[in-house]
């Protein structure tokens, strides 16, 4: 049996075509902070106190990355109104066309958004990606 572990996922570099203009979007969808300048040569966005999303620059192909965030109700209406007040067109599945509709599948509520790069960016209520507990 595993103990309860203490490590968190610190930041996570995305790259991007335009590493300013992508932190800004997805800073303004999340209703959150970003700098144009943090460590290094990256545009970070702060999700919150122990997650950091570095937007580097990069030239060439990009690999399609597919990132989720876990939120509160309250939250996850924002980041919708946000979408629609941003003219961001967003779907109830990963893949295919936007479809204005929100998933109600696994327990929760889930919407999924593409940006300009390619990057999947999804937003739930409740995680389906948690190891199952054994019951006691």
């Amino acid at each position: 049996m595993q103990s309860e572990v203490t490590m968190f996922l610190d930041h996570i570099i995305v790259p991007a075509k335009d590493r300013r203009s992508s932190a800004e979007l997805l800073a303004r969808v999340l209703g959150v902070n970003w700098a144009e300048q943090g460590v290094g040569p990256f545009c970070p966005v702060y999700v919150n106190d122990g997650l950091t999303l570095d937007f580097d620059q990069w030239d060439g192909a990009l690999p399609r990355q597919h990132y989720c965030f876990r939120m509160s109700e309250a939250e996850f209406d924002q980041v919708v109104a946000r979408l629609g007040e941003l003219g961001i067109p967003y779907r109830s599945t990963p893949h295919g066309p936007p479809d204005s509709r929100v998933n109600m599948h696994h327990g929760g509520r889930i919407v999924y958004w593409s940006e300009p790069d390619g990057h999947v960016w999804e937003a739930l209520t409740v995680s389906y990606a948690r190891e199952p507990r054994p019951e006691r």
